[in-house]
């Protein structure tokens, strides 16, 4: 097993071990909040193809949802910017956040069997050409009865647009 194996089964295994320690049997959405958040990302096609930093701010829409249906548990994370703004450190430029990350999972309490999906569109749009960051990656882990990892699949891509 890989390190990003382990690193998939592990994080699968704590977030099943967390949602039993804190969730009723038969819980749904347990959190729907909208909170402000700072966040910093590096854009590499901005500035002429320099780069720079941009210091973003705003609304992140946050929805978690948990079910516990006999021996299985499912879940649903959703990240959704909603009028997060920023500026870009050199330039001076505006930029946008947008895009919609998720994950959604499924595992049976009786053999650890269990699905994972997780996938995040992220754009930093600027208001010149050519200065558009879009990240995009599509993750899938399933684990068998016995708790082996037995599909990865990672698709990842960042482009400046």
């Amino acid at each position: 097993m890989n390190s990003t194996q382990a690193v998939g089964r592990i994080s699968l295994l704590a977030l099943v071990a967390m949602t039993l320690a804190v969730l009723p049997a038969r819980a749904a959405v347990q959190v729907n909040d909208k909170s402000d958040i700072l966040l910093q990302v590096f854009v590499p096609c901005a500035a002429g193809g320099a780069g720079e930093f941009v210091d973003l701010a705003g609304p992140l829409h946050t929805l978690v949802s948990f079910t516990i249906n006999g021996n299985k548990v499912s879940g649903y994370f959703h990240f959704q910017p909603q009028g997060i703004v920023g500026l870009g450190e050199t330039t001076g430029e505006k930029y946008q956040a947008t895009g919609i990350t998720q994950e959604s999972f499924k595992t049976a309490f009786v053999n650890v069997q269990a699905n994972d999906t997780f996938v995040n569109n992220f754009r930093i749009i600027g208001q010149s050409s050519g200065n558009n960051y879009l990240i995009h990656e599509t993750l899938h882990l399933t684990f068998n009865a016995n708790g082996s990892l037995t599909v990865v699949h990672d698709n990842f891509s960042a482009a400046c647009q």
